[in-house]
């Protein structure tokens, strides 16, 4: 006869949790003000619009043409971030209601084609849309608390509630 007796989850180690997608709501904080207490680490994009939109020209000179500014601070952005995601275990993209996020989604697929844990955040009308970024998440959540609830449980196996 079985052991009536739980096993006990054992506790895993440390997580690095890298935050991708939109910047103009507090998701961000939310994760990281519900996360306290939990044995993880957060990395990010530069939030700040204009030194993320700049960075390129202020470093490394200006360009008449727009694409070429735009091109610098992408390539210099992108240093970043696939440092950040490919230290990542978990990368967790947030699609925001009002901007088309071309950098998030390619976030989710870089993510992805390394083979990361990746959970997607977004709100129901964008279900559709997003169906096959979906498809290549482990998880897909419209809270914010939905995803401090998945690193709580990945950390200690603790269920909300």
């Amino acid at each position: 006869m079985a052991d009536s007796k739980e096993t006990p989850t054992l506790p895993l180690g440390g997580l690095k949790i890298y935050l991708s997608g939109e910047i103009h709501t507090d998701w961000r904080d939310r994760i990281i003000d519900g996360a306290k207490g939990l044995d993880v680490t957060f990395t990010g994009p530069v939030t700040n619009h204009a030194a993320s939109d700049d960075c390129g020209v202020a470093i490394m000179g200006a360009e008449e043409r727009k694409f070429w500014h735009d091109r610098k601070g992408a390539q210099l952005n992108a240093i970043r971030t696939r440092k950040s995601i490919a230290d990542a275990d978990i990368v967790v993209v947030r699609f925001g209601e009002q901007y088309k996020q071309w950098n998030a989604a390619f976030d989710a697929g870089y993510a992805a084609a390394l083979g990361k844990s990746l959970v997607i955040l977004h709100g129901p009308d964008h279900a559709h849309a997003l169906k096959e970024v979906d498809a290549a998440a482990l998880a897909v959540c419209e809270e914010p608390e939905q995803v401090v609830d998945i690193l709580r449980y990945t950390l200690s196996g603790e269920l909300p509630g």
